[in-house]
């Protein structure tokens, strides 16, 4: 007979068999890094994020502190931003965005000939120049964010994870150098997995650290 567990001791089950099956891989994830890893191989079952998921110097710290003082979160896809915690942003007194089905990103889209999520992030860098970006989906994103970078915009964090088979491994490339390049905190999976799951629990990682909610418990 299957062991009933209560709701409350499944991700703290969950977490303590992820960590155990690390350490059988000789993987040990840095104190600083780890919540993230853990979080993103919790939401995947894909041990392979203890390996492709990379951090500029003190990037988690960074994000968390940006949103400890109110920084938004931005995604490219209404899914990514669904998976973000509310109470968090709640508590934190913080705001999650998604431009992606706004009329006049897809108008501009339409006229311009490029994605809805490169005219998103235009929008949300307008909006919130200051926010925590989470691409769990679009590479073009990634390559506008970039270029937004270059042109001056300074963000808080950019979660770089979309999945796919077209640019996207190009395009973690290029906005891990921009990052780099400018001093702009980043978490990037490079590889071609990802996905707004992945952008949302990361974002989660670094909400739960900043608003004191790491136990399930304190979520529950």
């Amino acid at each position: 007979m299957t062991e009933q567990i209560k709701p409350s001791e499944i991700e703290k089950r969950s977490m303590e068999i992820i960590t155990a099956e690390l350490q059988g891989m000789g993987i040990t994830p840095d104190k600083e890094n780890a919540a993230v890893i853990l979080r993103a191989i919790h939401t995947s079952a894909d041990f392979d994020y203890a390996r492709n998921l990379r951090f500029t110097k003190a990037a988690v710290r960074l994000g968390v502190d940006a949103l400890r003082a109110g920084a938004p979160v931005v995604t490219d896809t209404n899914m990514g931003l669904a998976g973000v915690n509310k109470t968090a942003l709640k508590k934190l007194g913080g705001s999650a965005v998604c431009y992606m089905a706004d009329a006049d990103v897809a108008a501009a889209a339409k006229l311009t000939g490029v994605t809805r999520a490169s005219i998103s992030m235009e929008k949300a860098a307008r909006e919130h120049p200051n926010a925590v970006f989470a691409v769990g989906n679009a590479p073009t994103a990634l390559m506008r964010l970039s270029q937004l970078i270059e042109d001056g915009l300074r963000p808080a964090l950019i979660i770089g994870v979309p999945v796919g088979f077209v640019n996207v491994v190009e395009a973690k490339e290029l906005i891990w150098d921009t990052c780099e390049k400018f001093g702009i905190p980043a978490i990037v999976a490079f590889g071609r997995k990802g996905g707004s799951n992945v952008a949302a629990a990361i974002a989660n990682a670094l909400l739960y650290s900043a608003a004191g909610m790491e136990s399930p418990s304190a979520r529950a």
